[in-house]
């Protein structure tokens, strides 16, 4: 987000004004110790009984004026801390709740952006995914685009150095989304999810030979135990579609290879911005907008426009709030993820999204009436165990290193 200045009321400087603010008391106390002192010490050399009850007086009176600005200064002092006190205590709740509160709204923004589109999918039979995920991309673009002209978010701005180094890894991240929504029309939520743990078997190879990483045995056991449920859970599934099936491994490699090649890319992409850095903000803004041409150049490819023009569904008011609400919903992926992962942390945020799938699995077979066997059930389960399995691994193996 945008860069905060450091207010003038920050703890330090209020602690050390503070500490300007007592010493400057004590001078003056002492300043009035010195007075009273230099007239005693008059009164002492005055022969004139008149003059020292005059001075005795007043020396009597400026003390007691002093000692009452003492005791306001520490009443003040008091009120201070004790205001102090609750702001101090409601920071905590609020800290505390606001973590909870962001692995909320990730989980329930990422399980309906997945039921959103299925349902947009398959129950309104919509053909054209491609067109779908340009429009959410879109959506995307806009707001993003609105909060960062606010002010509210900062991003970099697009110069031609820049779309050059990010532009390879976009055309994965297209045919990541793309595939996505080809497989999700086909397949049945739970099998998604189940499947999609192929992208970590993937991915764990990928890193051994690319980056030479070493993985825990746990870690090995984990993804042996995923491509076990996912052998047995397509086996079982009593609606099994060869098509989907074959988008959702092209999907499992291009999810592998984006997660792989984006690091790299970051790191030389944060070397052409004017700022020196990439936030994730940017990175939205950049995906997305780079993903409109190479959208609209497949929508002609998949010749989804000869679809959309004879396609009845794009007269419905309810069919556009629907895929309004699923644009709305990718972006809210983005910013709650990153909002979780800056609450949390790395670990919780991957246990927590392997989690996530068990009520996204129930969800998908219950809404969407999928037909089911017990094995099937049975793969389903032992693959999400298998997940957070992985994830606890995963937690384990970056302690140790």
């Amino acid at each position: 987000m945008g860069t905060r200045l450091i207010s003038l009321d920050s703890p330090d400087s209020f602690y050390e004004r503070s500490l300007i603010d007592d010493t400057d008391k004590v001078n003056q106390s002492e300043e009035r110790v010195l007075k009273l002192h230099e007239l005693n010490r008059v009164v002492d050399q005055s022969s004139s009984p008149l003059k020292r009850e005059v001075v005795n007086r007043l020396s009597y009176s400026f003390s007691m004026k002093s000692h009452e600005n003492d005791e306001i200064d520490l009443e003040d002092a008091k009120l201070e801390k004790d205001k102090d006190r609750p702001i101090r205590s409601k920071g905590v709740v609020r800290i505390q709740n606001e973590a909870l509160l962001s692995g909320l709204a990730y989980c329930i923004s990422s399980c309906s952006m997945i039921l959103v589109n299925k349902y947009v999918l398959s129950s309104y039979d919509f053909n054209a995914g491609i067109s779908l995920m340009l429009y959410q991309n879109f959506i995307s673009v806009i707001i993003v685009s609105t909060l960062s002209f606010l002010g509210v978010i900062s991003t970099e701005p697009l110069t031609w150095r820049l779309i050059k180094v990010w532009l390879p890894v976009n055309f994965i991240f297209v045919g990541m989304l793309v595939t996505s929504m080809f497989s999700l029309k086909y397949i049945n939520v739970a099998m998604v999810t189940i499947l999609k743990n192929v992208t970590n078997v993937i991915t764990a190879v990928g890193e051994m030979y690319l980056f030479q990483k070493d993985h825990d045995s746990r870690v090995w056991a984990a993804l042996f135990l995923m491509i076990i449920s996912a052998i047995s859970g397509g086996i079982t599934d009593l609606s099994f579609h060869a098509v989907g099936y074959a988008w959702q491994i092209i999907n499992c490699f291009l999810t592998a290879s984006y997660s792989l090649t984006l690091r790299r890319v970051m790191d030389t992409a944060k070397h052409v911005t004017k700022s020196g850095n990439l936030n994730e903000f940017s990175m939205v803004m950049l995906n997305n907008t780079l993903s409109l041409p190479l959208g609209l150049i497949l929508i002609f490819v998949f010749n989804e426009v000869d679809y959309l023009s004879r396609t009845p569904l794009l007269r419905l008011p309810t069919f556009w709030f629907v895929v309004t609400l699923s644009g709305f919903l990718g972006l809210a992926i983005s910013f709650t993820s990153m909002w979780f992962l800056h609450q949390t942390g790395a670990t919780t945020y991957s246990l927590v999204g392997s989690l996530n799938k068990i009520p996204l699995s129930v969800a998908g077979i219950l809404l969407f009436h999928v037909p089911t066997s017990l094995q099937n059930s049975a793969s389903i389960l032992f693959g999400l165990l298998a997940g957070v399995f992985f994830a606890r691994a995963k937690m384990r193996e970056r302690s140790q290193s």
